[in-house]
């Protein structure tokens, strides 16, 4: 009888040191999966032997709490980091594309406020190169003004004055700055025209979404 009674109370004293292991490991989840071998095993961390495949995490009911996937090789944790990061640049742009088209609808909220801004636009280049123009203009006019003083040298060039050689020098060095002012002004109205004709394109797809509700 005494031992049996000492059986007992080991058994008891046992259950007792048991419980909180058990209640600790359901209050954290039992991972659970199935193995290479076709062996469904349960753990209350994760199973290594199931490092490459889905362990399900399971609340103490038995519902599947979250979906554990594989453990990632050192190529195919980068791998998936690459392709996080793109996405991730994806979903930015696009983001910022969306920002710009919203923006571009309250400046230019129909066709006649857009043509209107590209016409000041290309206005205020065209009074910039036509004052080069017109100082082009007076360069031509002074240097035929030099080249009637240097007709007394035609027969001795050596004998221009150096007065005379720099005035020639700073009309021609005046001259090439303007011709290249106006080039510069010729390309940025191709480039102002070229920019309002991609926003023309857009914005004429984003105008027609908006009114697509108004006719359906």
């Amino acid at each position: 009888m005494m031992r049996l009674a000492g059986l007992v109370l080991t058994g008891l004293m046992l259950g007792v040191y048991a419980l909180p292991s058990h209640a600790q490991t359901t209050s954290g989840g039992i991972y659970s999966c199935t193995d290479a071998k076709g062996r469904r095993l349960t753990s209350d961390r994760p199973i290594r032997e199931c490092a490459d495949r889905e362990q399900q995490l399971l609340n103490p009911s038995g519902t599947v709490r979250a979906v554990i996937p594989p453990s990632l090789t050192g190529p195919e944790r980068a791998a998936l980091e690459a392709k996080q990061r793109r996405e991730a640049e994806e979903r930015a742009r696009q983001a910022e594309e969306r920002r710009r088209e919203r923006a571009l609808l309250v400046r230019y909220p129909n066709r006649a406020v857009h043509d209107k801004e590209r016409t000041e636009a290309l206005s205020q280049i065209t009074v910039v190169r036509q004052a080069a123009m017109n100082r082009v203009k007076e360069l031509q006019r002074q240097r035929k003004e030099l080249d009637t003083e240097l007709e007394f040298y035609a027969k001795d060039p050596e004998k221009v004055p150096p007065s005379l050689r720099r005035l020639v020098e700073d009309n021609e060095k005046s001259m090439a700055v303007q011709e290249r002012f106006i080039a510069d002004q010729d390309a940025e109205m191709v480039r102002v025209n070229s920019r309002f004709d991609e926003e023309l394109q857009r914005l004429q797809q984003l105008w027609a979404q908006i009114a697509a509700p108004a006719t359906n």
